[in-house]
């Protein structure tokens, strides 16, 4: 199993603590979670309507690829189910900071809505 660069993670969990101002913590924020080479950005939103748990919403997956040291971005449809992210045909691969940066940008509104 090969491991995740340190400082890619420390970047994206940074990036994700940011999406969010800190007065909105008690509503939503977004969070970071790892699985073997697969990096998961959720959105987390606090309980309504009388709920207790929060809710989790996969918003974008990245996957470090250890054989050439880069990452490839994922998205993740209404059934949870991860596909490559290819706006223009093509697979997004790059730094941990260029999928970040691509997801910021959002092109196609499939991270962000």
């Amino acid at each position: 199993m090969a491991i995740l660069p340190e400082t890619d993670l420390r970047r994206i969990e940074q990036w994700a603590a940011a999406q969010w101002p800190e007065r909105f913590r008690d509503e939503v924020f977004w969070e970071v979670h790892t699985r073997g080479r697969n990096v998961t950005v959720c959105e987390t939103r606090a309980p309504w309507g009388g709920g207790t748990d929060w809710t989790h919403q996969s918003l974008a997956q990245l996957r470090y690829r250890p054989e050439t040291s880069d990452w490839a971005l994922h998205w993740a449809d209404r059934n949870s189910r991860w596909h490559v992210y290819d706006p223009d045909g093509f697979p997004v691969i790059g730094t941990a900071a260029e999928l970040l940066a691509e997801i910021d940008r959002d092109p196609t509104a499939i991270f962000k809505g």
